[in-house]
């Protein structure tokens, strides 16, 4: 069987092997490849083989079995109910609106004071304000009156609305002076035995303003002085100001627009031979753009003014600079400042008897053109309760007005040409200053303000800058040693200035002298200081010029000596 089986199979394969032989050649086919092999690796499989420990010695693991036993205990144990800790609360300091002070002293002083604020509703206030303040004099070697008297009463109502807040406000000051400062070098006592050298200033004010909130114009205000003294002097001054924004593009830029007349008469120049009238009016416009960027805030502006004559007919333009600029060095630790700024200053018989109520009824009247004042400086804390600030100042004004002494003279027609008053001369001044300020704050309960600043002047056609000190030093100290008690100090220092003696005769010429005197420096200590009888009523005592240095605030005038003042205070309400 095994034969027959092979000799089919060699049968088969003979038959299939002469079938190819005469199939056809085959023809050319095209493969398409859809993806090209990509060969991959696959993990290889692990064996897992967990080894068997077959060692006699093993230790068969013993199964545990837990039990509680538990036992009931009574629990007699009550909490305390918690209980928040108190602080204690300050008593709160009542605050009065009203309130009245009186104190008498050496030289035979008076000083009163009483404020007054009553809220008639919610938006609606009324108040006013009354002080006098006289003494009768008494200085040494004097043979002419010292007495003085300043008397002021202002009155003011204010409302507020929704949009804006407005005041009116008026009063009336009253002043009285004397002549005092006559050199007895020209003249003997029987010559002044007659002599009233008393003068009084008199003015009336009123006015107005207003504040508006979240408007294109902020606020604006006008106000009117009628100024005048016994010699028939007269000055009348209107001021208005307004400030508003306005955009331009997409920025904001503020301005300031004021309006300032002014116009007076004098009844008789210094000679006796005319009267002297003056006035001008000034339109201002100032506006500036504040640029902040990061530690740098930068003020750039401009004041243009024009000013009219209206006594000489001439006009006049002027542009200032109004630049300013900040930069944080160390946050507040260290700050550097500077600037370079402008104005038209407008003198006035007021201001100038503010400053020097001994000025004669016949000065000149122009005003200042402060060309420009540049500044450098730094600023900023050294500690938390130090403060400093250290500047620099470089200034041109042209028609600067100074103080100087009128002649005296030995036929002298008026009371105050006895070398005893004082004119305003006008010139071209440079100043070139150095400042420093020091302020302490070591608690809520003692302050310590120190500071002082270093002038020097260049002048074009006077020969000294008159009357306008070298050094000043100043220094402020308040202390709230107790509930009660509270102290307090100040001590001024003016260095040396300058001024002229003249002597006229009206017979020879010949016999004019002209001296150039040095005024000496001076310091002054005040202190004071009160108790507090309770939440109303508190006393006080002071002392002014401790030292007792009758210094010349101005040529031939001493000051008094040392004064004691004491007197008491009275808070309240209505």
């Amino acid at each position: 069987m095994k034969i027959k089986h092979i000799i089919l199979a060699i049968f088969t394969l003979s038959l299939t092997f002469s079938h190819a032989q005469e199939t056809d050649t085959i023809a050319d086919q095209t493969v398409n490849v859809i993806k090209p092999y990509t060969p991959t690796i696959s993990d290889a499989f692990k064996i897992k083989d967990h080894p068997k420990l077959n060692d006699s010695n093993a230790v068969k693991k013993k199964e545990i079995k837990y039990n509680i036993f538990s036992i009931p205990v009574a629990s007699t144990f009550t909490p305390a109910k918690g209980k928040a800790a108190t602080v204690d609360r300050a008593k709160a300091i009542k605050l009065y609106d009203n309130y009245a002070s009186v104190g008498f002293g050496s030289y035979t002083t008076i000083l009163g004071e009483v404020y007054l604020n009553h809220e008639l509703s919610r938006d609606e206030n009324v108040g006013g304000y009354f002080s006098h303040h006289s003494s009768q004099g008494g200085i040494d070697d004097l043979v002419l009156d010292d007495n003085f008297s300043k008397t002021k009463l202002n009155a003011y109502y204010k409302k507020s609305d929704r949009d804006f807040t407005w005041q009116v406000d008026g009063g009336f000051n009253l002043q009285t002076y004397n002549w005092y400062g006559v050199s007895q070098d020209y003249y003997l006592e029987n010559d002044l035995d007659d002599l009233d050298a008393g003068q009084t200033y008199n003015d009336f004010y009123v006015g107005g303003k207003i504040d508006f909130e979240d408007a294109i114009v902020k606020d604006a205000s006008l106000r009117f002085r009628r100024f005048g003294d016994i010699n028939d002097s007269g000055e009348n001054r209107l001021v208005a100001k307004t400030s508003f924004d306005f955009p331009i593009q997409d920025e904001i830029i503020n301005a300031e627009l004021s309006v300032d007349y002014i116009g007076g008469t004098f009844d008789r120049n210094l000679a006796n031979t005319a009267e002297i009238n003056y006035g001008n009016v000034s339109l201002g416009f100032a506006p500036s753009y504040q640029m902040t960027q990061d530690d740098l805030t930068l003020d750039l502006g401009v004041k243009l003014v024009y000013l009219k004559d209206t006594e000489f007919s001439e006009s006049k333009f002027f542009i200032y600079p109004n630049i300013e600029a900040s930069y944080r060095l160390v946050d507040e630790l260290l700050i550097a400042f500077g600037g370079l700024k402008g104005d038209l200053i407008q003198n006035s018989y007021y201001d100038f008897v503010n400053e020097n109520p001994f000025v004669s009824p016949s000065l000149f009247i122009t005003p200042t053109d402060q060309q420009y004042t540049t500044f450098v400086g730094v600023k900023g804390k050294l500690t938390n309760s130090i403060g400093y600030n250290l500047k620099a100042n470089y200034a041109s004004e042209k028609n600067k007005a100074l103080y100087k002494s009128n002649p005296a003279s030995n036929d002298p027609l008026r009371e105050y040409q006895y070398g005893n008053s004082f004119s305003v001369a006008y010139d071209d001044v440079t100043t070139f200053s150095v400042a420093g300020e020091l302020n302490v704050d070591f608690n809520r309960n003692f302050t310590l303000g120190l500071k002082g600043e270093f002038f020097a002047y260049n002048t074009d056609n006077q020969s000294e800058a008159w009357n306008l000190p070298d050094l000043k030093a100043s220094l402020f100290l308040d202390y709230q040693i107790s509930e009660q008690w509270f102290a307090g100090s100040s001590l001024f220092f003016v260095g040396e200035r300058k001024d002229q003696r003249l002597f006229v005769d009206e017979l020879n010429a010949l016999n004019n002298t002209v001296t150039t005197v040095s005024l000496d420096s001076y310091f002054d200590i005040n202190a004071h200081v009160g108790y507090k009888i309770n939440d109303q009523l508190s006393v006080f005592g002071k002392a002014n010029n401790i030292a007792s240095q009758n210094y010349e605030r101005w040529l031939n005038f001493p000051v008094q000596g040392i004064q004691v003042l004491a007197g008491a205070t009275y808070q309240f309400d209505f």
